[in-house]
């Protein structure tokens, strides 16, 4: 029903935007995914990465603005490049880059500013 689809997509947003909350979301999602072995273990991991990226890069209506959604989600997204369990690592990446190249074909500079200048910064300052 519209009522339930509404309230979960509430209650979605609000838990995205909280500290951790992508790395909530994120394995609630995935939680039992990879644990399988073969071509279509895989493709369902694809799949699920690439759903919890289209959910992340999207903002939610109960959000004020678009910038402050990047500016609460994207350091959370850069954060999950930095997980040290390799098998959730793999899975946690694929979300972060699939959001990222999302993200910036969607809103290229509020991409650049929240989530590209952060990730280069460390080349940079080793380049100057």
């Amino acid at each position: 029903p519209a009522w339930l689809r509404r309230l979960c997509g509430q209650l979605l947003s609000e838990r995205l935007m909280r500290p951790n909350g992508v790395q909530a979301v994120v394995r609630g999602i995935m939680e039992g995914t990879g644990g399988g072995t073969g071509a279509e273990a895989a493709a369902v991991d694809w799949r699920k990465c690439d759903a919890v990226a289209k959910i992340l890069a999207s903002c939610p209506q109960q959000c004020l603005s678009l910038e402050d959604y990047y500016r609460l989600v994207c350091p959370q997204i850069l954060g999950l490049l930095h997980i040290q369990d390799k098998l959730t690592a793999r899975q946690f990446q694929r979300v972060a880059t699939t959001t990222l190249l999302t993200m910036a074909k969607e809103h290229p500079q509020l991409a650049e500013e929240h989530l590209l200048r952060p990730l280069l910064a460390p080349l940079l300052r080793g380049s100057e």
